[in-house]
This record gives C-alpha cells, sequence and structure tokens, in this order.
C-alpha cells in the first residue's frame, strides 16, 4: 500500500556510518535546500549546513541530542527560524520533515536532535554566533546496516478513537463512517507520524467537509508547536495517496480547556 510504503521509508536513523556524503551527493542535498526554502517563499526558516559532524557531536554530546541522547552523525542540519513566532516554529518544522523524506530518496537517514536546552554560550560556540538561537538540529548520512533477522521494536501509539472525533472533542466517531468517507486508512496510518517524547499530542475533528487539527498539552507536558507542523505534512502526504491534494491552513481559535489538559486549535484542512 502506498501510505505503508511512504512510512516505512520515513524511519529516524539514529546509527550513521562514518563516511562522509561525497560531493555529487551533497550538492544534491543543497539543491534539496534551495527546492525547499523556495517553495516556503524563503520565509520562515534557513537551512544551515554543519559538515564537520565530529566537532558538533563532540561538543553537544551529554548536553543535547534525540530525547537528551546525541546522535553520532558525519552532518548536521540547523534549523534557524527568520522569527520565532507561532506560524514560523510550525512551517519550520512542516519544511524540515519534507526535506528529511527527500534525504531518504538519496538514500540518506536523518534525525530530529533538540538543542533547545544546551546554553546559549556553548550553541554560539559550536554553531557560531549567528547561529546561537538554533534550537534544533537534523543528524543525517549514510545509515549503518541493520541485521534483516531482527524485527525493530516500535513505540505504542493511540487507537485510532483516542485521537479522531466527530463533531466535537470527546464525541467518537464510528470506524464505519471512516471507511465509508474513505479515511481509514489515512487516519490509521497517520498516527506512526513522530512527535516528541511520542507523546502524540494530536487531535482531529471532523467534520461534514473538513478535518480540524488540535494538540493537546498541560503543565506536566507543555506543548511543542513542531509537532504540529510535522503531523501536518504526514497528513497532507497520506492524503495524497487516496487521491486529496488540499493543505493545511492555519487557524486561531481559544484553546479548549477539559480539566488539567488544554487543547490548541492548529489548522484546518478541507475534504
Amino acid at each position: 500500500m502506498l501510505m505503508g510504503n511512504f512510512l516505512k521509508n520515513r524511519k529516524s536513523i539514529r546509527d550513521y556510518k562514518k563516511k562522509k556524503l561525497d560531493n555529487k551527493v551533497m550538492e544534491d542535498v543543497k539543491v534539496l535546500f534551495e527546492e525547499i526554502l523556495e517553495e516556503a517563499n524563503n520565509k520562515y526558516l534557513d537551512f544551515i549546513l554543519f559538515e564537520d559532524g565530529d566537532k558538533i557531536y563532540n561538543s553537544l554530546k551529554g548536553i543535547g541530542g534525540y530525547a537528551g541522547v546525541m546522535v553520532e552523525s558525519p552532518h548536521y542540519i540547523g534549523i534557524r527560524l527568520k522569527e520565532v513566532n507561532e506560524e514560523s516554529i510550525i512551517k519550520a518544522s512542516y519544511f524540515t520533515e519534507k526535506l528529511m523524506g527527500n534525504l531518504s530518496n538519496l538514500n540518506l537517514g536523518s534525525c530530529w536532535l533538540g538543542i533547545k536546552n544546551v546554553d546559549k554560550d556553548i550553541r554560539a560556540n559550536v554553531l557560531g554566533e549567528e547561529n546561537k538561537n538554533i534550537a534544533y538540529l537534523v543528524a543525517f548520512g549514510y545509515p549503518k546496516a541493520k541485521n534483516p533477522f531482527i524485527n525493530e521494536s516500535s513505540s505504542s501509539r493511540l487507537g485510532v478513537d483516542e485521537i479522531v472525533f466527530k463533531e466535537e472533542l470527546g464525541k467518537p466517531i464510528d470506524i464505519i463512517e471512516l471507511e465509508n468517507r474513505g479515511l481509514d486508512d489515512l487516519f490509521y496510518y497517520v498516527r506512526f507520524a513522530p512527535s516528541s517524547f511520542n507523546r502524540q499530542p494530536w487531535r482531529f475533528i471532523l467534520e461534514k467537509d473538513k478535518v480540524l487539527l488540535l494538540l493537546a498539552y498541560s503543565e506536566e507536558k507543555e506543548i511543542n508547536l513542531m509537532d504540529a507542523g510535522i503531523i501536518m505534512y504526514y497528513f497532507e502526504e497520506l492524503a495524497k495517496t487516496i487521491g486529496i491534494n488540499n493543505r493545511w491552513e492555519l487557524i486561531q481559535q481559544e484553546d479548549i480547556v477539559d480539566g488539567d489538559i488544554k487543547y490548541k486549535y492548529i489548522g484546518e484542512f478541507s475534504l
């Protein structure tokens, strides 16, 4: 199935060969930068290439990375926002996830790394003064070969009934209705999109002619708008496999409060 193949090729890679990219492949990567930034109308973000992976890894080991663990790779990409606001954060994560998908087409692996809790003086020293506000890196390179006879472990996922609702949050939707509308596979597979700490904060409200996206958060689990851009990218790509070629539109509405949990409206997608 097209959806399954798309997700199979989008796994985060955390083990890389030490081999650096050859000049041709690196030029192809730089072309991807240009193409995606052009699609973003040169707004929201810049991709900053760090070719000296050893310096980045040795400097950030133990203080930044994937769930706090630094991933060693031959190269890294810095995600530098042009402005720090909600739209830029969401759009930056959307276009970065798209870049990572395109890197996989070059047979390269990639992985998100968080460094926003690293002291800015350290970031300035490692990444350059002009890049001290970079909060996220992408590790990338040639993936190490894996034993095909060992099944990879997978993280647990919320059920469709826990993230998709009918017309209002908390109102369950019948799987038969999703099947009749041809949306059952889309919502089944979109659950496998990555999220910070695998919190899977996305919630979808299905209406007659559109889908609303919200993010769940609380005092203990603060909102991460990067998760919004990532799920928007996955949703759009999966929707294309069933002939729906629309895009998310960001919206502003008052948060929904349900006890200790709050839900922030992010966007709407026309069906």
